[in-house]
């Protein structure tokens, strides 16, 4: 059985949206907006992001062309539960404080006063403690997860139900993160949307564990 267009679709935008809210990007985001002409933002986030996910879908797609669809299923589902047991470990570790905010507010104001590597030396020191708070494989995966994710769904499901279904969550993202400025920014919280987007990735691997190589039990 072929996968389908509609489980690819469902699968990458709930798995986008979870991811993309309370993301460096969708805090840059919210940021840049009151900084500079909020069209402009929205436009260069979305360009940016839709090439990133097309091309993340993309390398999934050759994936199954590679090696057999059997280990592509079997990796997949895998990273499912590994990124669903780091969402949950980041989850419970938060305190509820919008870090990540206040992280990515300081880059930016690091760079827009690049002229003064005083400031700029403060900025990145008091960055790397919050940092160093973190664990490490927490550091290494916030970033990239959501990449590798949408390669193994690629890879598992159809293509192009996966690029439609991260291209809309991340337009919607990325949208909400621009009109709501930092105000609604503030307002997330990590912690729950850590335990969430833990919930959900458990959830897939579950299924894509249930249904088994080609959607056959």
């Amino acid at each position: 059985m072929a996968p389908s267009l509609l489980g690819g679709f469902t699968k990458s935008l709930a798995m986008t949206v979870l991811s993309e809210i309370g993301d460096k990007t969708f805090f840059a985001a919210a940021i840049l907006a009151m900084r500079y002409p909020r069209k402009l933002v929205l436009a260069g986030c979305l360009t940016s992001l839709t090439v990133m996910t097309a091309l993340s879908v993309s390398l999934g797609w050759v994936a199954p062309n590679l090696i057999s669809r059997k280990w592509t299923h079997h990796v997949t589902t895998l990273l499912f539960f590994v990124f669903g047991i780091l969402s949950l470990w980041e989850g419970f570790k938060e305190d509820g404080d919008s870090e990540e905010l206040a992280e990515v507010e300081a880059e930016l104001d690091a760079n827009f006063k690049s002229n003064k590597a005083e400031s700029k030396s403060k900025s990145k020191a008091n960055d790397d403690k919050k940092k160093q708070k973190r664990p490490f494989v927490l550091q290494f995966f916030s970033p990239i997860f959501i990449k590798i994710a949408t390669i193994g769904l690629a890879a598992d499901e159809n293509p192009f139900g996966v690029v439609l279904g991260g291209v809309l969550a991340q337009a919607l993202c990325t949208t909400a993160a621009v009109m709501g400025g930092k105000s609604l920014a503030s307002q997330i919280s990590e912690k729950m949307v850590g335990l969430s987007s833990g919930v959900l990735f458990l959830l897939f691997g579950i299924m894509s564990y249930l249904s088994g190589p080609e959607g056959e039990l």
